[in-house]
């Protein structure tokens, strides 16, 4: 049994927690075992801020960076690492979901939380999925397919059966790992149930996008949308239809004919180039594909952490996103239970991250988005630029009616908020606490009408900035009061605890709330 505890042990503390109303509340240890400390998600009044009612593109003053003195009033908080397991509290088997349009962040948290995890997962999505995280001696790593746990040399990582995937990348990921000195040898399991990801869906993806012409929803082209589409019509091709090669060339066979058949002469695919390419492809990939189901569960009954990595975020979710805008996954809670083989109540806690402003990239529907100088400042400042495409990503205000959707969706335990310092530039911030009608009606919940999100002007709060480089923070009790009160109005607005708060881009670069 781990000294964390057996899954059963784990379970019952998590009762316990949700048992427990007050913040702060702490958990009675158990022998042999950890006490996590559990906030509740208690949802508070709003609190009576300025507010104002204002288009979209809303102007906020930017001032210069001014480096000056960390407020030095006492209170509690503490930077991750400095004791024991900062990460105890979320129990056996954690997710860490996005709650925006993706691009929050979500690959730090992950990394550091990884090291204390023996397992990481990665329960849907494809190569349109892209991540950065930092190595403790700063070595940079742009991943896509890979769990972000892969840095933790002592983490086994499962890309599951929701998982779409690209076998060359996969590969190019693996030998771009070795030659940084991190190896997936033994420790890289790869889904028999997984979705195999050809060139074929690449090319289908893109003719499909130009179908469209002025009507395009802003798709990769990584073959994402196709690929799932085999999958959803059944007559896709699973990973371990790789292992019989005669059985891959025939399904591949039948999907080119059918694209042939859709597309004519429009479908420029070489079948042969792919099938030979296979050939050495799937001798490469063959030690990695396990039964992902089967590993999961094993690890859980052994009393292993898990620690469940999601791609996307719940605003590109295919049921809850601005469809059709959005990816062809479930990247809610329900496509981890779906996309891993697990049960929903093996799940202890759900951690949302969102970052301090918002950003998308691509077409759809974005109410809090900002057209003027302020933008750029975000976007330079917070380096938003797409990990897979290079796009320049739209930035926008934080935006608490989207957010409070996903956690209703998510049902999260905590927040991590991320990118906070990149708000400092800022004299003041706008939060956007309400979407207003032509009309004047206000619509406090998330629509899934299109038009009425695109007919709605929004209503902000405006909040005092601070002026201090907090890059350098790394407690609670440093960030400047106003960086304080920002992330506390957000628990208000939302009721979900912020319990990380991100401050740059380095794994130590997190502060524990």
């Amino acid at each position: 049994m781990s000294a964390l505890g057996s899954g059963m042990e784990w379970r019952m503390m998590s009762k316990q927690a949700r048992a427990c109303g007050v913040k702060g509340t702490k958990v009675a240890p158990r022998a042999g075992g950890r006490t996590p400390c559990v906030l509740s998600s208690l949802r508070h009044p709003p609190s009576s801020l300025s507010s104002c009612r204002t288009k979209t593109s809303a102007r906020c003053p930017v001032v210069p960076r001014a480096v000056a003195g960390k407020s030095s009033e006492p209170v509690s908080g503490r930077s991750v690492g400095d004791s024991g397991d900062d990460f105890a509290e979320v129990g056996q088997i954690c997710a860490v979901l996005g709650t925006q349009w993706g691009d929050e962040g979500k690959g730090k948290l992950v990394d550091a939380m990884a090291q204390t995890f023996e397992v990481v997962a990665r329960a849907q999505g494809g190569a349109n999925a892209g991540h950065t995280i930092y190595s403790p001696d700063g070595t940079k790593h742009a991943l896509h397919l890979m769990p972000c746990g892969i840095l933790n040399p002592d983490a086994k990582c499962v890309i599951g059966n929701g998982c779409v995937i690209h076998i060359p990348t996969v590969l190019g990921e693996i030998e771009g790992l070795r030659e940084k000195g991190v190896t997936c040898d033994g420790r890289l399991f790869v889904s028999d149930r997984a979705h195999v990801l050809l060139d074929l869906h690449k090319e289908v993806d893109g003719l499909r996008e130009s179908e469209l012409a002025d009507k395009k929803i802003g798709t990769t082209k990584r073959g994402i949308g196709p690929c799932y589409s085999s999958k959803a019509i059944r007559n896709g091709i699973r990973v371990h239809d790789l292992l019989d090669f005669a059985c891959f060339e025939r399904k591949l066979r039948c999907l080119v004919a059918e694209n042939e058949k859709r597309f004519g002469s429009a479908f420029e695919y070489d079948v042969e180039a792919e099938l030979e390419a296979y050939r050495g492809h799937i001798e490469q990939i063959r030690p990695y594909i396990s039964d992902s189901v089967e590993i999961l569960h094993e690890e859980r009954e052994r009393g292993s952490r898990i620690l469940i990595e999601g791609a996307n975020a719940t605003m590109l979710d295919l049921d809850f996103g601005t469809y059709p805008f959005v990816t062809s996954s479930s990247t809610t809670i329900g496509g981890v239970c779906s996309g891993l083989g697990m049960a929903p109540n093996a799940v202890s806690h759900v951690v949302g991250v969102a970052k301090a402003y918002t950003t998308r990239v691509g077409a759809g529907p974005y109410p809090t988005e900002i057209h003027d100088e302020v933008r750029d400042q975000i976007r330079a400042l917070g380096g938003e630029y797409g990990t897979t495409t290079g796009r320049p990503r739209r930035c926008g205000w934080l935006d608490i009616v989207a957010l409070r959707y996903a956690c209703a969706v998510n049902g999260f335990t905590y927040l991590n908020i991320t990118k906070l310092d990149v708000l400092s530039e800022m004299g003041e911030i706008k939060v956007g606490t309400k979407y207003v009608t032509g009309e004047g009606q206000r619509v406090e919940w998330f629509p899934a009408d299109l038009d009425l999100l695109e007919s709605c002007q929004v209503e902000y709060e405006t909040l005092p900035g601070w002026l201090e480089d907090i890059s350098g923070c790394r407690s609670w009790q440093e960030l400047p009061a106003n960086a304080r009160r920002y992330v506390e109005r957000i628990e208000e607005l939302v009721g979900v605890p912020v319990r990380w708060i991100g401050v740059g881009p380095g794994r130590d670069a997190l502060i524990t709330k």
